[in-house]
């Protein structure tokens, strides 16, 4: 329920963001401005930018004293940083460097995991890094730690837009192609920063790029963050930085969903994650999320900021919330596969959802009525929707349908056809 994509109408009922909260972890990676956090089989990899100890020379974006640092885990919480042996800095070759002498791309290597179909294992993951001046580069690697460029020549150059920030790209599934989220300027409300997105069919060959114009007056954004969501890989989940220059250049984190296309939803514009008690995070650069959410538990997931981990139950980013009055959520019509429905749910002891299921023109259908639905209570996340006659909805499989759900004191936050 991260957007109003399945809404129809509200009755008694909102749509809610749930801002992650803090929890344990056994070292707050030195993140950086820039990092990515990815979740590969049994585990995790983090990638941040780093500066080699005693470095004196310019500070500028790219400077040739930025590396790119790697750490891992088993559970995304207990972090070490291994020496990998791959560069030597100051003499020794006892550090955790995937990338070093390389300016400007350590300043914001981003790598993901290459989901497409048939991708050649040697490129199972990918990067993109640079700055204006060089243009984005392309990298490869087979096992995410041993990194060679693409091609000599950049993949993306391009006057009109700047690369200073963390360029995020993926294949995206819902697409068919390769998408790179960027930093641009132009926005209806003048020169802000802002967000723009090229697309490429094999990583190389990129389009022309096109404006998402997601901003509010005023409003700067860093970042964008945006990556496909790892349980629902149509859903994209962008977490940039929002910058309020004219509030001192404090910071914090939003929310912005996307389902493709140059297009991000802002149904929530409230701050997702707020600087806080500590002053240190209310100033410039003090609140950047690593690009991406990963599971971190059968019933949490996890992202990391500067100021360290912070949880969310899965897919608990929003919800359809419903106080102590009884409330309505009907869903826009829709077509299901699948024989049954679940739902991740969580009620008070005195909440509960009873779900009913419609024709197209709202008719309630025999064997689903509200009166023949069980009252769901209690806190899941797969929660099987059942009626008087048992849960098989394989009978309305392909049908054009509504789901009515009556809702007290619980909050829906996914549903899913199996």
């Amino acid at each position: 329920m991260v957007d109003d994509y399945l809404i129809d109408k509200l009755t008694g009922v909102e749509l809610r963001l749930h801002p992650p909260q803090p929890a344990p972890i056994s070292e707050v990676i030195p993140i950086g401005y820039y990092a990515t956090v990815i979740k590969d089989l049994d585990r995790y990899r983090f990638y941040y930018r780093g500066t080699v100890p005693g470095y004196t020379g310019k500070t500028h974006d790219g400077n040739a004293g930025e590396i790119t640092c790697y750490a891992e885990s088993t559970n995304g919480i207990a972090w070490i940083k291994p020496a990998l042996g791959l560069f030597e800095i100051n003499g020794s070759r006892s550090n955790n460097a995937i990338l070093a002498g390389a300016s400007p791309f350590s300043h914001n290597f981003t790598p993901f995991l290459d989901q497409r179909p048939g991708v050649a294992p040697e490129q199972r993951y990918k990067a993109l890094a640079g700055v204006h001046k060089s243009g984005l580069h392309a990298f490869i690697s087979g096992d995410g730690i041993r990194w060679k460029k693409l091609q000599d020549e950049p993949v993306v150059r391009s006057k009109a837009f700047a690369f200073d920030s963390q360029n995020v790209a993926f294949w995206s599934e819902l697409e068919q192609t390769y998408v790179c989220y960027f930093r641009s300027w132009e926005t209806p409300h003048g020169q802000l920063r802002t967000i723009s997105r090229t697309t490429s069919p094999d990583f190389v060959n990129w389009s022309p790029p096109a404006p998402m114009n997601p901003n509010e007056p005023a409003e700067h954004l860093y970042t964008s963050g945006t990556h496909p969501y790892f349980r629902a890989p149509h859903i994209y989940i962008g977490l940039p930085t929002r910058f309020m220059p004219d509030r001192g250049q404090s910071t914090d984190i939003l929310f912005m969903p996307s389902r493709g296309g140059t297009n991000y939803d802002r149904v929530f514009r409230e701050a997702f994650i707020r600087p806080g008690l500590d002053p240190s995070r209310w100033g410039n650069r003090a609140n950047y999320a690593a690009v991406n959410v990963v599971p971190t538990g059968p019933a949490e997931m996890s992202i990391y900021t500067l100021a360290g981990r912070y949880v969310l139950r899965t897919d608990g980013f929003a919800s359809v919330h419903a106080g102590h009055r009884s409330g309505e959520f009907l869903t826009r019509p829709l077509r299901f596969s699948g024989n049954r429905l679940t739902l991740n749910m969580a009620t008070s002891a005195a909440g509960s959802i009873r779900m009913e299921v419609q024709d197209e023109q709202g008719k309630p259908v025999d064997g689903f009525r509200l009166e023949e639905a069980t009252s769901l209570v209690g806190d899941q996340i797969d929660r099987v929707v059942t009626w008087k006659a048992g849960d098989s909805m394989a009978s309305l499989a392909g049908r054009v349908i509504r789901l009515r759900f009556l809702m007290q004191e619980a909050d829906l936050f996914a549903l899913q056809f199996r």
